[in-house]
C-alpha cells in the first residue's frame, strides 16, 4: 500500500507542535507563552490587528475563553479548564499550520474598542482612519479638520469591505446618514450583517458597485476609503496570511494606484463644496505625491503610522 502523503500548507510541510501534556500549562499566561514560542517558531506574519506574536497570543486566548480584551489582565494568573485548554490549543495549532489570520479563526476583529464580524469574504479591517476619526475631525480642537461632527449630514465610506468604517463614523458623526459601497456581494454580506448587529440599518446604507457608480449624482460632506493599493511587487510578495484574504482587496495595478487615481478623479462630483477626502495608500506616499504633484495633499500619523492617510479638501480637488 502507497504511503499516504504528508501534509502540506502552501507547498512546504505543515509545522509539527510539540505534544502539551494535561497539566502543564495552566493559566492564561502559560497558554500565551507557549502560543508565543509557537508562533515565533512558525516564523508567522502579523499584521491584521497585531502587531507582534505576543498580542496575538493574548487576543486568541481571550477569544477562546470568551474574555474581551480589556479583561486580560484581571485574569491572567487565573487557571484554565482542561475542556477550555483543548479549545485554546487547538487554536494555537490551527493559526500554525494554516496560516490564516487569527481573526479569521475567531471570526471577530477589533476596532476602536468595538468588535466586528469577520470571514474570508473580507480583508482582515486594520484601517488607521478609523484613529484619524477621532484625533483629527472631532471640532472645535487644533487640526481638526471639520469644525463640527454634529453638522455632518452624509457620508461616504468607499471599497467598505467589513462595513467597520462605515459604523465607525456612524458613531462618531451622529446626525449623518452614511452610504457604503463594495464591489464583492461577499464583503456586503459581512457588512450587513455587522451594521444590523449595531442596529444601524437606519442610518447606513449599502451598494453593491463599483466605487462611485451605483450612487448617482449624490454629495457627501466626506468621503472615506481604504482602497486596493498594493502594486505588483507588493502582492508577488505577500505572506500566507495575506494570501488568505480577498486578492480583490489588496491588488491596486502595476503601481499600487489604479483605483486612488479613479477615486480622485471622481471624487469632485460628489462632494460637497466644504467637504473633503481622506483615503489611506500604505506606503506609497512617495508615488502618490509623483503622481499628483499638483494636489496639496494633508499626510496624516497616527500612534502607528506615518504618512500612509492623507487628506483633501473639495475646493482643491475641483
Amino acid at each position: 500500500m502507497a504511503k499516504a502523503a504528508k501534509k502540506t500548507v502552501r507547498g512546504r510541510p505543515a509545522p509539527k507542535l510539540a505534544k502539551v501534556g494535561p497539566g502543564e500549562l495552566l493559566t492564561l499566561v502559560d497558554f500565551v507563552r507557549y502560543a508565543v514560542s509557537r508562533f515565533v517558531e512558525a516564523e508567522l506574519a502579523f499584521a491584521h490587528g497585531t502587531t507582534d506574536p505576543v498580542a496575538e497570543a493574548a487576543f486568541l486566548v481571550s477569544e477562546a475563553l470568551h474574555l474581551n480584551p480589556g479583561q486580560f489582565e484581571i485574569f491572567a494568573n487565573a487557571r484554565v479548564t482542561a475542556a477550555e485548554g483543548k479549545t485554546v490549543l487547538d487554536l494555537i495549532h490551527r493559526r500554525v499550520t494554516t496560516r490564516k489570520p487569527a481573526a479569521y479563526l475567531v471570526n471577530k476583529i477589533y476596532m476602536r474598542g468595538l468588535p466586528f464580524y469577520v470571514d474570508e469574504r473580507v480583508i482582515v479591517p486594520r484601517s488607521f482612519i478609523g484613529e484619524l476619526l477621532e484625533s483629527h475631525f472631532g471640532g472645535g480642537e487644533a487640526g481638526s479638520l471639520i469644525d463640527d461632527p454634529t453638522a455632518v449630514e452624509r457620508v461616504l465610506d468607499l471599497c467598505t469591505g467589513s462595513g467597520c468604517l462605515a459604523i465607525l463614523a456612524a458613531h462618531h458623526f451622529p446626525n449623518a446618514a452614511v452610504d457604503a459601497v463594495d464591489i464583492s456581494k461577499g464583503a456586503l454580506e459581512v457588512a450587513t450583517r455587522n451594521v444590523g448587529e449595531y442596529g444601524l440599518k437606519d442610518r447606513i446604507s449599502l451598494y453593491r458597485g463599483d466605487l462611485f457608480a451605483p450612487l448617482g449624482d449624490a454629495r457627501y460632506d466626506l468621503i472615506i476609503t481604504n482602497p486596493p493599493y498594493v502594486d505588483a511587487e507588493g502582492m508577488a510578495a505577500l505572506p500566507p496570511e495575506c494570501r488568505a484574504e480577498p486578492k480583490l482587496a489588496f491588488d491596486g495595478g502595476a503601481d499600487g494606484l489604479d483605483v486612488v487615481r479613479r477615486i480622485l478623479a471622481e471624487a469632485p462630483d460628489h462632494l460637497t463644496p466644504d467637504g473633503g477626502l481622506i483615503c489611506e495608500i500604505g506606503r506609497g506616499r512617495d508615488l502618490v505625491d509623483e503622481a499628483f504633484p499638483e494636489l496639496p495633499l494633508l499626510w496624516l500619523d497616527t500612534e502607528d503610522s506615518e504618512g500612509e492617510v492623507f487628506w483633501i479638501a473639495a475646493a482643491d480637488l475641483a
